[in-house]
């Protein structure tokens, strides 16, 4: 049972008051949400899962895809630019649509990003073993299987542990510097081509609309933890300004990588065996067609790397939703702490890297291929934002409407937003996909009713710290800027 005394209830109105204030600079906060995404990965190993099913239409998919987060951005804008707060989408949720669907939002965002580390220490371990490979060490993937997961793991928890700031710049260098070697391995692709038109790519030869929608669906999942960068909020400098900003400007860049990325992946795989959608590391295929195989060398280790900020990414953002969730009551106290002279949520970051590595790990175990665990535990993780964006922009035009703020753009944004979830959602489950993947719906439902059951047996016996978490979510409103 969570203690209801006055100390804890004057702790639960005032979540992110022990971390580091007015700390973080604006690359600094855009470095967040770009280690979420792991955009150098998406390159080296989704934009192929995509191609399977787009084909020539790849690089729309990833337009569209970009367009639809754009628009799902400025839902998450509406609160950004009002509130500051480590909560993130879960407080988001709670001011638009009140306590409960607030809550939903939370544990679902938890889940998301908890499952996102767990996936992705899948993929920084299959994407360093590409590496190993292309060394000629192709006798010792068991053993590094199990150590590089540990070992990205310990880095990942050492840095989220030791420094926000330290997290984000070490990100922000990865990812920097990844992303300009496969722009440049792209650009030299198409200089080595001496032309970048591709008819069939332009002309979308051979693509219907459902090949483009089930693209659009994979195409979207590479977005997923764009908005981490609003978890950042007790420790931005000048928060209701530069997060805003960060969410677009994470959008719109990535969102360009991805469509550069696919459309010269798609042209330089033309004719190619094996094809990009079952090759193992298409960046170096494609670097070694026109002779930069150092180049392409690189740009795996960058893209093993990145998967790796992802990590970091995913258990900084984590650990602050677990962390405001703790403040609310609505999980064990200890997460709630802060690092006495760190200032990191650091029990939070122990608990969501230790959860991680055990699901990665366990998948391992139990006889799943890497890419298998990578694919289950990403949809797992899917799931929880999906269920997130839609009830930020459902609560958008409502929390406005509370503030006297509501336009008709409003409504008409939320909507289009909400409808791109859906068609988003559907596809996941319709065509109903092959096992695993048909049970994941129930296996994420089953954990976001675990979060709910506990709110909901809180609000029985504990119901003054749920007072507190009401009137941090539906108390005064912040003043309306702009």
């Amino acid at each position: 049972m969570v203690s209801t005394s006055p100390e804890v209830a004057s702790h639960a109105i005032t979540p992110g008051k022990g971390l580091k204030r007015n700390y973080l600079s604006f690359s600094e906060i855009v470095a967040q949400s770009i280690g979420t995404i792991a955009p150098s990965g998406t390159p080296g190993l989704v934009i192929s899962v995509v191609f399977a099913t787009a084909g020539n239409g790849t690089w729309l998919a990833y337009a569209f895809a970009t367009i639809a987060l754009l628009i799902v951005a400025f839902q998450i804008n509406v609160f950004a630019t009002r509130v500051a707060t480590p909560g993130a989408l879960y407080v988001y949720a709670g001011l638009g649509l009140g306590p409960f669907l607030g809550v939903i939002s939370g544990w679902a965002l938890l889940i998301g990003y908890v499952f996102t580390a767990a996936a992705v220490i899948n993929g920084t371990v299959y994407t360093s073993l590409a590496v190993f490979h292309s060394l000629g060490v192709t006798t010792l993937d068991t053993v590094l299987n199990y150590g590089i997961a540990v070992i990205a793991t310990f880095a990942a928890w050492w840095l989220a542990y030791r420094d926000i700031r330290l997290s984000t710049r070490t990100t922000l260098a990865i990812e920097l510097t990844t992303i300009v070697l496969i722009l440049a391995l792209v650009a030299g692709y198409f200089i080595h081509r001496q032309s970048i038109i591709d008819e069939p790519q332009l002309h979308l030869e051979e693509v219907d609309f459902d090949k483009l929608r089930l693209g659009l669906v994979l195409a979207f999942f590479s977005f997923v933890g764009f908005e981490s960068a609003a978890v950042l909020g007790a420790e931005a400098k000048d928060p209701h300004r530069l997060i805003p900003r960060s969410v677009i400007v994470s959008v719109i860049g990535v969102g360009l990588l991805f469509i550069i990325a696919s459309y010269g992946l798609t042209s330089g795989f033309r004719g190619a065996n094996p094809p990009l959608s079952t090759a193992e590391a298409p960046l170096t295929t494609l670097a070694n067609t026109f002779g930069a195989g150092t180049v392409g060398f690189l740009v795996s280790i960058g893209v093993a790397l990145s998967f790796f900020a992802c990590i970091l990414g995913s258990i900084n953002a984590a650990a602050r939703v677990l962390y405001t969730l703790s403040h609310h009551g609505l999980f064990h106290r200890t997460a709630r702490s802060t690092h006495a002279t760190n200032s990191t949520p650091h029990i939070a970051v122990t608990l969501v890297a230790i959860i991680a590595l055990v699901h990665a790990v366990a998948l391992t175990f139990g006889g799943w291929g890497l890419l298998d665990g990578y694919g289950i535990l990403g949809s797992i993780a899917t799931y929880g934002f999906l269920v997130s964006y839609f009830l930020v922009s459902l609560g958008a035009p409502l929390y406005l409407r509370q503030q006297g703020s509501l336009k008709f753009y409003h409504v008409l944004s939320s909507a289009a937003a909400i409808v791109l979830l859906a068609v988003v959602l559907v596809g996941t489950v319709y065509p109903v996909p092959a096992w695993p993947y048909n049970i994941l719906p129930y296996v994420f439902l089953g954990l976001l009713g675990v979060g709910v059951a506990y709110f909901l047996l809180q609000r029985v016996i504990a119901p003054d710290q749920l007072v507190a978490v009401e009137n941090d979510l539906l108390g005064t409103p912040p003043a309306v800027k702009g």
